[in-house]
């Protein structure tokens, strides 16, 4: 793949990840932004136990102008090393198609880098966590994340050295079976991180947890459905039609 189809790749990345980032950010607004707030006014009423602390950015500001911000500026960057990601992966991964290839790439980047890590820590609202276990809890949660991305490289390396001899579906089966197993043993020997306040409702710790899955879903899945579209009609051009209706050859 020359430079210049990875530069228009890059470019197509980068705003299939903006689309992303809107519906992510509709997704946040609606879903997440609630559970939010209720998880702020669950902390506001324990503010006695933890002392008053001083709002540098109004409320309705973070929900807004800052949400929006934070959310297209990852959208767009998240877009862009994808769409690097997915130049590496064409036609690496099996025979698929650009856009097949787009929403594979998708598909297992969210089961990796956010789900199987999700599992195992999940997210926390405001007013769960101890701010002294902050660093301890973030190195642990990128830990996992690092360990599922290279477990998922280390699953399709194996599943394509295994295809000749096994077939590609026993190939694909073993694969992902040695990827379960090697997830579950990280899970079963990193530390446990349990903050949530007894007291704390369980219904909106299940609400957040779920809207910050959709989140992600929505934007993973976005970019793979945009990017996938914009990938397919650069790479496989249809063929202009002529006034009589026949197909003309798209010039190289």
């Amino acid at each position: 793949m020359n430079s210049a189809t990875v530069r228009n790749l890059l470019v197509r990345g980068m705003l299939a990840g903006l689309a992303a980032g809107v519906l992510a950010l509709v997704v946040a607004y609606f879903l997440g932004e609630p559970s939010v707030d209720s998880a702020i006014g669950f902390e506001e009423a324990h503010a006695h136990e933890h002392g008053h602390e001083v709002e540098l950015v109004s409320r309705s500001l973070q929900s807004t102008a800052g949400l929006a911000t934070g959310v297209l500026v990852y959208g767009v960057a998240f877009g862009g090393i994808a769409a690097l990601a997915y130049c590496f992966a064409l036609g690496r991964v099996g025979r698929f198609g650009p856009r097949a290839t787009a929403l594979l790439l998708s598909g297992t980047a969210l089961l990796a880098v956010y789900v199987v890590p999700f599992l195992k820590y999940p997210a926390n609202p405001p007013s769960v966590g101890d701010g002294d276990t902050i660093a301890k809890r973030t190195t642990l949660y990128f830990l996992m994340m690092v360990l599922s991305v290279l477990l998922a490289v280390g699953a399709v390396i194996l599943g394509k050295r295994l295809a000749p001899s096994l077939g590609n579906w026993y190939a694909t089966v073993t694969a992902v079976a040695a990827f379960a197993v090697a997830i579950g043993l990280a899970y079963q020997f990193l530390p446990v991180v349990n903050e949530v306040p007894k007291d704390f409702p369980a219904t909106l710790l299940w609400r957040f947890r779920l809207s910050a899955l959709a989140i992600q879903t929505a934007l993973w899945g976005g970019f793979g459905l945009v990017f996938g579209e914009l990938a397919e009609r650069m790479l496989n051009p249809r063929p202009a039609k002529a006034p009589s209706g026949r197909s003309v050859p798209a010039a190289n």
